[in-house]
């Protein structure tokens, strides 16, 4: 089954190449500032579409016919981020812009994405209130790239939403599959930059500015700049100044940031350092991407367990179970359904004894699989219902 993904905030594409390569189907995106959509374009086969995503009814409109499964992106974070002013206004907007363009389309699920303080900020708290408030379950993850895939200590936030689950949804296949060490250059590009050491400009020179390949690099920021001749070291630096050490080429920090070696860029030099910088790390992608894909795959849906309405008025009807019972109810078949896949026909004596089987249903609570097992059982009440009605 096809699961497909519309990019917001897209960038020149670093998240949209992550869900690619994890198998999504991206079909739009949509971006605001021209040289990141001239080199986005270069690399899809789908376009990047200039659109002002402050406009919410027009975003609507514009992405609402495709029906995505998902909705990803990242709102411009300047704003959270310690480079930025730290000052939540105008662009912060657009984190409460993206919040009302999910509860308006309620695609399945949505990923966003800022810096780690984003967290913390107001303009999340608004947004994670419309979330809820439409009816999004949410899981709330600072990862750290370089247990992700990603030879970099950068560190982002993602909330990722889907309709109807309880908070915290994904947390065990999101962090299920962390690396138990941090990717180093070396790991991921081997001898590929033909130094051992190189020059990262700091923000100030209390910060350490020489690296090793043999350690993650420090995050990629927007700015790429030569060694001064004034630089004094610092005691932390990997080595001191020598002719040996040198900084980042353009295309090496859009290496260290997981691009594809063949990915093309486009645009002044400037232009593309900051898209570097700005952009998510496309295996980190890649990895928040599998997870959700395999939550997609293992989990119930409309197409999966049919009229999951009728399912819900059965409940309300017949076993006379109040609004909230009825949610957690259908919440727990889902969550059911990961451990072990329910058909409509399936015999619920045989059904549970092979759930009793599989070791992470088994690690449960007993309360916890009595609720789950429960869930089955009556949803294959329901199923036997609704045959016996059509056959008569």
């Amino acid at each position: 089954m096809s699961h497909t993904i519309v990019d917001l905030f897209a960038g020149c594409g670093g998240l949209s190449k992550g869900f690619e390569l994890a198998g999504f189907d991206v079909v739009a995106a949509y971006e605001n500032w021209d040289s990141a959509i001239a080199c986005y374009n270069l690399n899809f086969n789908h376009s990047a579409k200039q659109l002002d995503l402050n406009d919410v009814d027009a975003a609507v409109q514009e992405i609402a016919p495709m029906k995505p499964t998902a909705i990803i992106g990242g709102p411009p974070c300047q704003d959270f981020s310690h480079a930025g002013k730290r000052i939540e206004a105008g662009r912060a907007g657009l984190t409460e812009s993206y919040a009302n363009i999910i509860q308006q389309i309620r695609p399945r699920c949505f990923v966003m994405e800022n810096v780690a303080r984003a967290q913390s900020s107001h303009a999340y708290a608004v947004a994670r209130e419309i979330f809820k408030t439409a009816g999004y379950g949410l899981t709330e993850q600072v990862l750290t790239a370089s247990f992700c895939g990603v030879p970099q200590s950068r560190k982002r936030f993602f909330c990722i939403g889907a309709l109807g689950e309880p908070d915290g949804f994904l947390d065990s296949r999101l962090l299920g599959k962390l690396s138990d060490r941090e990717m180093t250059i070396r790991d991921y590009l081997g001898d590929e930059l033909g130094t051992e050491y190189y020059y990262r400009h700091p923000r100030n020179y209390s910060r350490r500015a020489i690296y090793s390949i043999d350690e993650p690099a420090p995050t990629m920021r927007g700015v790429n700049r030569p060694i001064p001749k004034g630089y004094p070291g610092h005691p932390k630096d990997a080595c001191s100044v020598n002719d040996s050490v040198r900084p980042l080429s353009t295309y090496e920090r859009a290496r260290i940031q997981t691009f594809p070696a063949d990915y093309r860029w486009i645009g002044s030099k400037t232009d593309q350092e900051q898209m570097i910088g700005n952009a998510v790390p496309v295996n980190l992608g890649k990895y928040v991407a599998e997870a959700l894909l395999d939550y997609l795959n293992g989990s119930i849906d409309n197409e999966q367990i049919a009229n999951i309405e009728s399912f819900r008025s059965w409940l309300k009807q017949e076993k006379k179970l109040a609004s909230r019972s009825i949610s957690d109810v259908i919440s727990r078949l889902k969550r059911v359904n990961q451990f072990l896949e329910l058909s409509d026909d399936a015999d619920i004596d045989l059904y549970s004894m092979r759930l009793g089987r599989i070791d992470a249903f088994a690690s449960q609570s007993p309360s916890v699989r009595s609720h789950l097992k429960r869930a089955a059982k009556l949803y294959l009440e329901f199923a036997q219902h609704t045959r016996a009605l059509s056959e008569s």
